[in-house]
């Protein structure tokens, strides 16, 4: 299997423009990740999967349209409804080149999420359009996944409900980003299916209806959804794509309702969500209805000791959670826009049927959220001015305890762009659904300042770089006393004709307890990215050498080399990946975003000696109907076994198959 899989990698790679978003935005964003931040990546990408899934029309578009791309900065925005307003519809995307505060990213990656039509769309523009045109124009896509593994993991032979393999069925219709009407079914390895608690079928179901542009109903979404407020301190993720990905939106957060089309059972509220807004007035106001089941761990009083979000229920165990929670909640958003002003304010009421109490006996633990009712408040406030915008939001707990973060960017050209964000989150401040910009995993606990800088100094030369400092004062985990982090990143690009050269250093500076608990140690890692690629046009390649490099208090070091490589040819294309890496430990370890099919997003940890290989290909059999298919190797050289637990898999080595049909009619 190794041989015939490494045969096919390197027979593409001597013949190696069929690139995705994805591969597009990894390429010219380098995001940044770490053990903390693979959940937030995952909703980020499949917020970006939706917008590429239906892209809209730039000269019929919203200003709110064009503010769901996180990559836009909202001088961008402005100057590009600017542009609009000043020339007329444009005629080819080559025209955003004449907008100057677009740079490489911004105008690599918009042809993905927008298109230019020479005819105005009269639907959109109709307020109240019949509900037979809007059938009329619909489109559907129906789509099956399926992921086949070829081992045996330990609860596949005894522990585990159900059987191996990983599924998903989606439909969608979609009628000019008026009407939208989706369902998801999905299945992970090992849940059991019509049987063991899951009666109805699959494990996991999520389903929505949505129409905007109704009359003053700007956007209504029955079923389930997800929210994003503010900056993220009371509801929502903001920043999810990374520190490196704030300097290109200059520290614009996405507000939004927008469907719950995951598999993810993290943050969505299931209920009603409605936004109504007037043409003719600077306000709009949102409101939510939300009560939702979720699993916990109970104490034997029968209280919630931890709310769980990872939507596993493999075993009796886990199934023996699912559900056994509800939370109810409610809230509203309120906001002005006039001009370069823009204000809101957000309230938001929680009510468990369970008292959540954590084991705030445990220090790192001690000022968690407890109780059954929870209430959170906040105002936000922002000014976009043609050189310099200033956001921000303050909130406030059912307990007064505080949280405030702002940021404020300047462009003095347009080479150069600095900014900086300053947050400060009580260790008392406590929000169920707060996501906010931050050096750990809470919205708590943590004040910092954050400075960054993106500049041009050639045509085709990037400078970006940032410093992020983090003070805690109380204990997090790990850590029984204050402590405080260092966080820089410096990476440049070089972009000419085909050919892209990246080089990137980051350097995280962290402490953590020693082994009596009595005084703080380096906890410290370091990594370098080095990489060059190649677009044809109908191939690409793409070499990249990772290292790393651990104080923990030993010095440890690891390194990755890649080769990736796309062809197109007609309807035909394909993606592979060769990968070499060698680590002292899991402390060097190295991540590496690895492109799956649609729908699905990876970003794996690798450590110890091992190769990964890949292999993806999709076809359209029709115009509207599209197999694809991946196969995944990883072989390891310095153990017998994978994984640990349930999970464990008795060979060095694992490989994965996964195959998905789509159906556009």
């Amino acid at each position: 299997m190794r041989c015939v899989i490494l045969l096919m990698i390197l027979a593409i790679s001597l013949m190696v423009r069929g690139q995705s978003w994805q591969q597009v935005y990894d390429d010219v964003m380098n995001i940044d990740s770490d053990d903390e931040a693979g959940e937030l990546l995952q909703d980020s990408y499949e917020l970006l999967e939706q917008l590429a899934g239906h892209p809209f029309d730039l000269n019929n578009c919203t200003r709110e349209e064009l503010e769901l791309l996180p990559f836009l900065s909202a001088q961008q925005v402005m100057d590009i409804q600017e542009y609009l307003y000043h020339y007329g519809p444009m005629r080819s995307l080559g025209e955003l080149r004449m907008i100057r505060s677009l740079d490489y990213p911004q105008l690599t990656l918009l042809p993905y999420f927008v298109y230019v039509s020479g005819e105005p769309d009269q639907l959109r523009k109709d307020r109240f359009p019949r509900l037979d045109s809007l059938l009329h124009r619909s489109k559907h896509t129906l789509s099956a996944t399926l992921r086949v593994p070829f081992y045996e993991r330990k609860g596949d032979q005894n522990g585990y409900l159900g059987y191996p393999y990983r599924h998903t069925l989606r439909y969608e219709l979609s009628s000019s980003n008026r009407l939208r009407l989706g369902f998801i079914a999905a299945q992970d390895a090992g849940e059991p299916f019509f049987s063991a608690g899951n009666s109805w079928g699959y494990d996991a179901y999520s389903y929505y209806v949505q129409l905007r542009q109704l009359g003053p109903i700007d956007n209504l979404i029955v079923g389930k959804y997800r929210l994003s407020t503010g900056m993220g301190l009371v509801l929502g993720r903001s920043f999810q794509l990374g520190k490196l990905a704030t300097l290109q939106n200059l520290g614009r957060t996405v507000q939004t309702i927008r469907p719950h089309a995951s598999r993810s059972q993290a943050d969505y509220f299931q209920g009603a969500a409605i936004t109504l807004s007037s043409l003719r007035s600077p306000f709009t106001l949102s409101i939510f209805a939300s009560y939702r089941p979720i699993d916990a761990t109970l104490t034997k009083a029968g209280e919630a000791q931890t709310l769980i979000t990872d939507g596993y229920h493999r075993t009796p165990l886990e199934m023996a959670k699912k559900g056994n929670t509800h939370i109810t909640m409610g809230g509203a958003h309120l906001s002005y826009h006039k001009g370069a002003l823009r204000l809101g304010a957000t309230a938001v009421f929680s009510q468990l049927d369970r008292t959540l109490q954590p084991q705030r006996a445990t220090l790192f633990r001690r000022h968690y959220a407890h109780g059954r009712h929870f209430t959170n408040m906040s105002i936000d406030y922002a000014y976009t001015h043609y050189r310099f915008a200033f956001s921000g939001e303050t909130a406030s707990d059912a307990h007064g305890a505080l949280a405030t973060i702002n940021t404020l960017s300047f462009q003095p050209s347009a080479r150069l762009s600095l900014m900086t964000l300053q947050r400060f989150y009580s260790f008392r401040y406590t929000s169920l659904y707060g996501h906010a910009f931050g050096d750990g995993s809470r919205t708590q606990n943590e004040s910092g300042i954050y400075l960054g800088a993106t500049w041009n100094p050639l045509a085709h030369l990037r400078l970006q770089g940032y410093a992020d400092y983090a003070y805690f004062p109380w204990a997090r985990y790990g850590v029984t006393q204050s402590s405080h982090s260092w966080d820089f990143l410096l990476q440049a690009n070089y972009q000419l004709r085909q050919w892209t050269l990246t080089a990137r250093h980051r350097s995280h500076l962290r402490q953590k307890d020693n082994a009596k608990k009595t005084a703080l140690v380096a906890n410290d890692s370091h990594q370098e990215r080095f990489s060059i690629s190649y677009n044809q046009g109908l191939w690409t390649l793409k070499t990249q050498l990772d290292l790393s490099h651990a104080v923990c208090p030993e010095s440890e070091h690891g390194w990755m080399l890649s080769q990736h490589a796309s062809l197109s040819l007609g309807r035909m294309q394909f993606n592979a990946m060769a990968a070499l890496f060698d680590t002292d430990s899991y402390q060097s370890r190295i991540y590496v975003y690895e492109r799956q099919l649609q729908y699905d997003f990876y970003f794996p940890t690798y450590y110890g000696y091992g190769c990964c290989l890949s292999l993806q290909a999709h076809s359209d059999l029709t115009s509207r109907l599209r197999l694809a298919a991946r196969l995944g190797y990883t072989k390891y050289f310095d153990r017998s076994t994978i994984g640990s637990g349930l999970q464990q898999i008795n060979h060095s080595h694992q490989t994965d198959l996964d195959l998905q049909l789509r159906w556009k009619f």
